[in-house]
């Protein structure tokens, strides 16, 4: 067997072992960079001032936002390394920047609670995704339904205000949320077990769009959970 063989195989088992620990990774900086992001702004009464007293830039930001996502879901599998480490980077910076606008609306404890329970909540959601034998293929159509039917009501109750219809809201986001970590999680750990044939370039690719998800799902459980907080 000759050098060049055994190193690829060893290249190739660590894919298959370090896939999913490098999706945390992105995710946890993509969280870590968002957060640094937010607290800059809040710290500069300029900059804050502007974002929070300017609707236009600031809608402006999450349409920037959502085209990332957008683009990342759809474009990533043909983008080279760099676009796609770059886009993501950019999504975590531009939302750390419209999520400055929490500290107008909460208490920097509540923030923080909100967080840790999250965090805690996430880690717990996705231990289990990873480690489940239930094949969890069979809610992901279900997951995509409340998914839109959740957005509708959020649309719905901007229009009509209602304190309670806010707070149906806000505890079906969290289970929402708190079954789709555990759903792509384990789509994450199907993708790990074909690590082991993909090139680099395929590689990034799957931790950058598996940390995307993750990174959605716990900011959408965080978001949730702060309005029930709130409460």
């Amino acid at each position: 067997m000759s050098v060049r063989s055994v190193t690829h195989g060893t290249v190739r088992a660590a894919a298959r072992t370090g896939l999913m620990s490098n999706v945390y990774l992105w995710m946890t900086g993509g969280l870590a960079l968002s957060g640094v992001i937010a607290w800059f702004v809040v710290s500069q009464p300029a900059l804050f001032g502007a974002v929070l007293g300017n609707p236009m830039l600031y809608f402006g930001l999450i349409i920037g936002e959502l085209a990332l996502v957008w683009f990342l879901s759809a474009r990533i599998m043909t983008m080279s390394i760099g676009a796609a480490s770059g886009a993501f980077i950019a999504f975590a910076a531009l939302n750390g920047i419209t999520l400055s606008v929490l500290s107008a609306v909460y208490t920097q404890q509540q923030i923080f609670n909100a967080f840790f329970i999250a965090a805690a909540m996430f880690a717990g959601m996705s231990l289990y995704g990873y480690a489940t034998r239930r094949d969890l293929t069979t809610i992901g159509s279900y997951l995509s339904m409340g998914l839109l039917g959740l957005m509708i009501a959020i649309v719905v109750n901007l229009l009509i205000g209602s304190d309670a219809l806010g707070f149906l809201i806000s505890i079906a986001g969290v289970a929402l949320f708190l079954g789709l970590t555990a759903y792509d999680t384990q789509v994450i750990k199907r993708w790990q077990a074909e690590a082991g044939t993909m090139d680099e370039t395929a590689f990034v690719r799957l931790s950058v769009l598996g940390a995307l998800k993750l990174y959605l799902d716990m900011l959408n459980l965080f978001l949730f959970l702060l309005r029930l907080m709130r409460r």
